[in-house]
This record gives C-alpha cells, structure tokens and sequence, in this order.
C-alpha cells in the first residue's frame, strides 16, 4: 500500500473539504425550490396528529438513523417545550427486524410493521436517498390500502418511489452524503413547520 507524505495531506484535506462544502451549498441552493413540496408535507403530518394519529418513519442506514433523530424531534421537542407528538421509528426493534427478514423477506421489515401499527389517518415517513430501498417501497405499497398518509423523502430522480406517495420531496443530487445532509435539514423543518401548523409554538 501507497502512503502519500505527511506534507501532502493538509493540502488533500483542505481540496476534499472545499469540494465537500462546494457540494453541500450547490444542494441546499437547489431545495429551496421544494418549499411546495415540504409545505405540503408539514401539513400532511400536521392533519394525521390533529386528528389523534401518528407518524411512522422507515429508511435503511444513514436514512434508518435520520428516522430516528427526525422522530426523536417530535416525541422530545424541537423549537419550545410543548406536548409530545406520536412518532415512531420502524429501524429500532432488532428482533422484529431480523425476525420478518429471516421468516419472510427483507423488503417486508417496514410493510409488515406497517400493517401491524399502522391506522387509518396515520402518516408513514419513508426515506431513501436513491428512492429505490425495495422495503421502503413496500411500506408505501401496503400504506396506501390501509387509509395511511404517505410521504416520501428521496433524492436523485426519485427512483422507482416515484408517483407511490401522496407528497414527493425529491433532493436533486446524485451524492447519497449531499442528500442525506438535505434530507436531516427538511426533517428538521417539517418539524419545526408541524409546531407550528399546530399551533404549539408562539413567536
């Protein structure tokens, strides 16, 4: 193996970082054209917890642990103190996890958690930064029949999630880090947005 000089490192951390921020700015300019789209979302979510519903988030890696934190934000709080909202992450229970994939499949791991906590009016979160996470898709397929709201975070094109959600927040960017940096950002302005839709924060 290769080793580069200990003189050449600064000046590789220095142009990988710059490429990295150069990147991150290029992204977050870009989804600010997805106001529409987060609006319509916030007030998605915002509907299901008035009417005594909650959300449900799935994703797989990266995607598996902003389910958490963006879950995390509404059963803690996120701009003020208030009540907390009914959010649960499908990433969290190994045993149920590694039981569906074995007994079943891995693309049923969120579709059957789906059916067995999911209710009418509730919202289901799915996050894939390719927009192609077959078990995310999955939970959006079995979401729809069962009278769940839907919402898709997804980057690239969109993927094969494309037209299975009733809001679509598509990143535009093919860098799965660069999306997954856009992806915590809007998760943390749906919450924010939300708060406020319900009237639990006042400026």
């Amino acid at each position: 193996m290769r080793y580069l000089p200990a003189m050449d490192l600064p000046v590789m951390v220095t142009r990988t970082f710059e490429r990295s921020l150069a990147e991150h700015q290029d992204v977050f300019q870009s989804i600010g054209r997805l106001g529409g789209a987060i609006d319509d979302a916030i007030a998605l979510a915002a509907d299901s917890l008035r009417a005594g519903g909650k959300i449900l988030l799935c994703g797989n890696g990266g995607s598996a642990a902003d389910s958490q934190h963006i879950a995390a934000e509404f059963v803690g709080r996120f701009v003020t103190e208030r009540t907390p909202l009914a959010a649960v992450a499908l990433t969290t229970d190994s045993s149920i996890l590694t039981a569906v994939a074995n007994d079943y499949a891995y693309d049923q791991v969120f579709a059957r958690q789906v059916r067995a906590f999911g209710r009418p009016g509730d919202c289901l979160i799915g996050l894939s930064t390719s927009g192609n996470s077959d078990n995310v898709l999955e939970a959006f397929r079995v979401a729809k029949p069962l009278g769940l709201a839907t919402i898709a975070l997804i980057g690239r094109d969109g993927g094969r999630s494309k037209g299975l959600a009733d809001v679509e927040i598509i990143v535009p960017s093919n860098t799965t880090s660069r999306i997954q940096e856009a992806h915590i950002f809007i998760g943390h302005a749906l919450c924010e947005g939300i708060e406020h839709a319900l009237g639990l924060v006042h400026e």
